[in-house]
């Protein structure tokens, strides 16, 4: 699990492919890998990825085709910049909200835009993610905690505080863009509860939007 709070921007410094899925070495930048260890899992712009081997510097991981296929590590190259975050422990700090690194599509930058001295992004999402994300809620892109500002659509926008564009990769967002989303764990598991909620005899569990509603989940 992690945060979504980037430690770190690393580099992919290696990309190796093997037979129908590829070796990368990633540069650690400034994270501190004192404490890893093979076998550890560290989010690689939201991607969580077991690391299989250490060398001064950085770290090598083992990506499958099934990940290059449904996130945007194919996409990337040598020199690439990429978010870091190692997993949490139990002395960790949650600052942002619980990250699986399991990346459920691909998103698109539409839209950049100055607020401020933030910048508010535009985010396109597939229809089939569309209904996990929700004004105010939590959104992970790349990796980063991020709270939705507002939702149209399949499309939602989040705004970017001077430091979060200093120390992740948003900085570089530009419509066209590509990024990992992952929506909230808590939107997932309430669909899966609500998808039950009609059957409320043996196994079901009579939640459903009334019920929401009445306790004051939704509007």
């Amino acid at each position: 699990m992690f945060t979504g709070i980037i430690e770190a921007v690393g580099r992919i410094g290696a990309v190796e492919p093997k037979s129908e899925d590829t070796r990368v070495r990633v540069e650690a930048g400034k994270l501190d890998l004192s404490g890893a260890s093979l076998g550890d899992s560290i989010a690689v712009n939201g991607v969580c990825l077991t690391v299989t081997s250490m060398d001064a510097g950085g770290f090598w991981v083992d990506v499958s085709g099934e990940t290059l296929s449904k996130t945007t590590f194919g996409g990337l190259r040598t020199g690439s910049a990429v978010n870091l975050e190692q997993a949490l422990t139990p002395q960790s700090r949650l600052g942002g909200h619980l990250v699986s690194g399991h990346v459920d599509g691909i998103g698109h930058v539409t839209s950049r835009q100055p607020d401020g001295r933030s910048v508010r992004f535009t985010i396109t999402v597939p229809d089939a993610l569309a209904h996990y994300i929700a004004s105010k809620g939590s959104v992970c892109l790349d990796g980063v905690s991020l709270t939705v500002n507002r939702v149209d659509g399949n499309a939602f926008d989040v705004n970017i505080i001077p430091h979060t564009l200093e120390e992740t990769t948003l900085h570089d967002y530009r419509p066209g863009t590509r990024v990992n989303v992952e929506v909230d764990l808590l939107a997932r598991y309430l669909e899966r509860l609500l998808s039950r909620g009609s059957n409320t005899g043996a196994g079901g569990s009579g939640i459903d939007y009334e019920l929401l509603a009445k306790h004051g989940f939704v509007g």
